[in-house]
């Protein structure tokens, strides 16, 4: 169903195979037609999981986003209602049912609810406050906890898990984290090594270890197709999310958006200046949406590149189609044209991915050459180095005074804040002052909530982002963008924390020298081994040499707990490939993320949002 999953040691296909079938199986439930509504935050990924044809097959013959109110009109015999456990949108289940069973009082329809990815008593019992949990013919789970993206990628698709976790204090993301490292092992086998870093981390691996005790078979089993893995809480590199990201992936996504694999630009660049806009059948009101992941080669080749080598990829590329579809002048043979022919349809797809990813750089580029991006970059990369922290950033105080848009003031406060391990007290005040007077007294409100998450506050202790810069090398002088050496390259010149703490680790020694640097992170640092329950005696040496002496890479699941960005997963899929790391990457996380969502999530949506 998705070949591009299949590619690697660890076989994705396998978790879609098994997420489809459990959906199918629920839709098997309700004979006769069917109407889905679905949970918003789960009408995306499903369709990494499934594809329409196949629900069409179940008598699927609409499917309705979840919305308050009464749902349109539908002759169905089954409404089936999928959702994640959330009290607003059980509000919201119980107005649909009741305005449904109003509307269906002769030809009374069949409702069915099921929960993603477990079943909550307090969601039950608050639809049995509202009075319909009796109208239901089946209250049931859909166990899907994490969502394959693409043959290395896994996302839980939990958008809000950062502010949920350190705002809201609800730990609900940690049970699903964990409950998906206890399926990923019913399905890959046991995964004798781990290693984490961050209180978050901890938790989810006590959680884990919990459940795993009640699943005999994972202990029982052989060591599986994954060797290690390891756990990052995302509190303790918050710098690498506010930074932005120059891969082309990183850029495309900060810039237009990338979710569930499928980006939306504007139209009218992909209209060539022969054709007119309407015969193609586009609106300006239209998107423009391309699906991007590892089904496409030339993608495949350009994601994880620094922007500033894209246009020598594309220039060769279209050298290379250009020489490929000339073959067709001049005297041929007819087995020659036979050969030619059956090349075409390929050519010309490599000759539209071309066109196609031309007109996403051109896009991109309008972007990145603008002054204001320019501008913002100086600044931030000023905070990487370390400079000019003690004191309010004179081009800060311009973009206040220019009344800028509130979220990219707040990342350069937060980028200082974090680069300073602090602000001095007069300094934050002066700033929260300056937000308060310009942008209202609503930015209060998303002040307090990057204080409650770390991003804003006093200056205390050591500043721990100067000591990991120097001894993490986490700032490189001479990064290359083209043919690079080190991961740095994702940044131009800065690498993600979180990346060179996985880097270090696979060195001789390397998770326990790492303790060292780390331990002005928050969080504990820890280290686990499971070792199967019929080989209990063997020591941790065996087991480390166990592995080492396979001539196979070593697989590492990298599950990131907060969110990741796509520069982060460009960096690790960087390191698989250097000679001497012998890895492959597995990389799972709550959400990808970039600068953008990472701060709306953080943010009180108000009057200060309209600016």
């Amino acid at each position: 169903m998705f070949p591009h999953l299949s590619s690697w040691r660890v076989n994705l296909t396998l978790l879609q195979e098994v997420a489809n079938k459990e959906l199918l199986s629920i839709l098997d439930k309700c004979e006769g037609t069917k109407a889905i509504v679905w949970d918003d935050s789960l009408s995306g990924p499903v369709g990494l999981i499934t594809k329409y044809t196949f629900l069409k097959e179940r008598n699927v013959i609409k499917m309705l986003p979840l919305r308050p109110g009464s749902l349109a009109d539908i002759d169905v015999k089954h409404i089936i209602f999928i959702t994640r456990p959330n009290l607003r949108l059980m509000d919201f289940i119980a107005e649909n049912v009741h305005h449904e069973e109003k509307r269906s009082a002769k030809s009374r329809k069949e409702f069915h609810l099921f929960f993603v990815p477990k079943i909550s008593m307090l969601c039950e019992k608050h639809l049995k406050i509202r009075k319909v949990y009796g109208s239901f013919t089946n209250v049931g789970e859909f166990r899907c906890e994490i969502f394959p993206v693409d043959n290395d990628l896994l996302s839980m698709e939990l958008k809000d898990c950062y502010r949920e976790l350190h705002i809201d204090g609800d730990p609900t993301s940690l049970y699903i984290a964990a409950s998906a490292l206890v399926s990923l092992q019913k399905l890959y086998g046991r995964i004798p090594k781990v290693y984490g870093k961050g209180i978050f981390a901890q938790k989810v691996w006590d959680l884990t270890k919990q459940m795993g005790k009640e699943e005999s078979a994972i202990m029982n089993s052989d060591k599986g197709a994954i060797d290690q893995v390891i756990l990052l809480d995302r509190s303790i590199d918050q710098m690498s999310v506010l930074t932005t990201q120059l891969t082309y992936e990183g850029l495309i996504d900060e810039i237009f958006g990338i979710n569930q694999s499928t980006a939306h630009f504007p139209p009218e660049p992909f209209v060539s200046k022969s054709e007119d806009p309407f015969q193609t059948g586009m609106s300006s009101a239209d998107k423009k949406s391309i699906v991007l992941n590892s089904s496409e080669d030339l993608y495949t080749e350009l994601r994880d590149k620094n922007f500033g080598a894209i246009g020598q990829i594309l220039a060769r590329h279209a050298k290379s189609v250009g020489s490929q579809l000339d073959e067709r002048h001049g005297n041929k043979s007819v087995q020659e044209m036979k050969r030619f022919v059956e090349r075409l349809p390929n050519m010309l797809a490599d000759k539209q991915s071309v066109a196609t990813h031309t007109t996403i750089a051109e896009m991109v580029k309008d972007t990145t050459d603008s002054y204001d991006f320019r501008d913002e970059l100086a600044c931030e990369q000023e905070f990487l180095l370390c400079a000019d922290l003690d004191k309010a950033s004179t081009f800060i105080e311009d973009l206040i005074a220019k009344a800028a848009p509130l979220k990219t003031v707040i990342r350069l406060i937060c980028m200082q804040c974090i680069a300073g391990s602090g602000f001095k007290p007069k300094v934050l005040e002066y700033y929260k002052r300056e937000l308060v007077q310009v942008y209202g007294i609503e930015t209060l409100l998303t002040i307090g909530n990057l204080e409650r998450a770390g991003l804003l506050k006093v200056q205390s202790g050591t500043r721990s982002y100067g000591v990991l810069r120097k001894m993490l090398n986490l700032t490189v002088d001479d990064a290359l963008e083209v043919d690079p050496k080190d991961i740095s390259y994702v940044h131009s010149f800065y690498a993600p924390l979180t990346i060179r703490i996985v880097e270090q680790s696979l060195k001789p020694m390397g998770w326990q020298s790492l303790n060292d640097n780390i331990g002005c992170l928050p969080g504990p640092a820890f280290e686990d081994f499971q070792l199967a329950s019929h080989n209990i005696s063997n020591r941790r040496g065996s087991l480390t040499s166990e592995i080492s002496q396979s001539d196979q890479p070593k697989v590492i699941l990298v599950f990131f707990l907060g969110g990741c960005t796509f520069a982060e997963i460009a960096a690790l899929r960087f390191l698989s490939k250097q000679e001497d790391t012998n890895v492959e990457f597995v990389i799972a996380t709550t959400k990808i993320i970039n600068k953008n969502t990472f701060l709306e999530m953080l943010m009180e949506h108000g009057k200060a949002d309209s600016w």
